[in-house]
């Protein structure tokens, strides 16, 4: 039996009001609240990006796992907003947590699920008895062009997961991805924001891919909606995992939990795995979480979770996802265009 050991999260303290933004872009606010169900957003600092909330996260999950940073056999990192063209943030974790040198480390790139898609590789390792165990970190410091409707959504936070064979708190009970040639979003080399289709990233994107992963993994397992007590869906905003749980056959009790888009933003490859974790901050034993990213481009990865015994003692000993939420230091725009480097000289 194979699953999660430990998880920690991190989720910078900065935010910025939708007011705030659209109060410089001349925009109505009430009305971009209105459509996008959110409120406020998560802003990395001067002095942070994808890594060091990385760094954060996995230091948090090792203190949960309670286990040998150097028992870690693998680092994956997924991220659109890794530091370095060239250059790898998966070794820069691995170095800052103790885990090198005997482990193997990449980046992983698929818009906003490339870090489920580090927890599957994970897996299949430590299900091939390749490692012990394997960290999988998804987080990023989203880009949004100034005035552009993605600059309302787009913000900072990361999830990392350690997975193992032994002492888990919560089991995956497997995994089923659906994926698509379909250029819903994209960001050329050396262009600083990415482009986006409007609408076109609904129907055609979002909802065909988390719908047929969902459905195809429930399929798989023979499972309904009723046989989760959760779910959570990627969050570009407020209105789209709540109109595929509809699509998918949730109830609202199961879903609101893990809607975190509405505090903090949309955090890319944070998203799915920080609503996931907000679930096992408070989820029971025998719990079971249906889990499912989106990335654009375009690509979902669906997962059953199953929340095991020891879980009620081993998330005591990390700071949960409503404690960074809680914990936050409001900007004015002239502050965030300094901390996202949006002033180009």
């Amino acid at each position: 039996m194979s699953g999660i050991v430990g998880y920690g999260v991190y989720i910078p303290v900065y935010r910025i009001k939708i007011e705030e933004i659209a109060r410089v872009w001349g925009r109505n606010a009430e009305n971009i609240k209105k459509s996008l169900l959110i409120g406020e957003k998560a802003v990395a600092g001067y002095d942070e990006d994808a890594v060091t909330i990385g760094v954060e996260a996995s230091r948090n999950a090792l203190k949960m796992a309670e286990i040998d940073p150097k028992d870690i056999g693998a680092i994956f990192f997924g991220s659109e907003s890794h530091p370095y063209a060239v250059k790898p943030s998966a070794t820069i974790v691995a170095e800052a947590i103790e885990a090198t040198p005997e482990l193997t480390a990449a980046d992983y790139e698929f818009a906003c699920k490339a870090g489920t898609t580090a927890i599957q590789t994970c897996l299949a390792l430590v299900e091939a008895k390749r490692i012990k165990y394997g960290l999988a970190i998804g987080a990023d410091t989203a880009q949004g062009a100034p005035g552009d409707a993605l600059e309302f959504t787009a913000a900072s936070g990361g999830c990392a997961y350690i997975i193992g064979d032994k002492n888990i708190v919560a089991k995956i009970e497997d995994t089923y991805s659906y994926t698509t040639d379909t250029p819903d979003f994209w960001r050329r080399d050396k262009q600083s924001y990415p482009k986006h289709g409007g609408r076109f990233t609904g129907a055609p994107a979002y909802f065909k891919h988390v719908y047929n992963a969902s459905k195809g993994l429930m399929e798989k397992l023979g499972l309904e909606a009723k046989d989760f007590k959760y779910a959570v869906f990627h969050q570009p905003n407020g209105k789209f995992p709540r109109k595929v749980a509809k699509m998918l056959g949730f109830s609202k009790e199961q879903i609101e939990p893990g809607i975190l888009v509405d505090k903090i933003g949309n955090t890319y490859s944070g998203s799915s795995l920080l609503g996931l974790a907000r679930i096992l901050d408070i989820a029971e034993p025998g719990d079971r979480i249906l889990v499912t990213s989106f990335g654009s481009g375009a690509g979902s990865d669906s997962f059953s979770i199953v929340v095991e015994d020891l879980i009620e003692e081993k998330r005591k000993k990390v700071k949960g996802v409503d404690y960074y939420i809680k914990n936050r230091i409001y900007i004015d725009y002239a502050t965030y265009a300094k901390f996202r480097r949006k002033i180009k000289i």
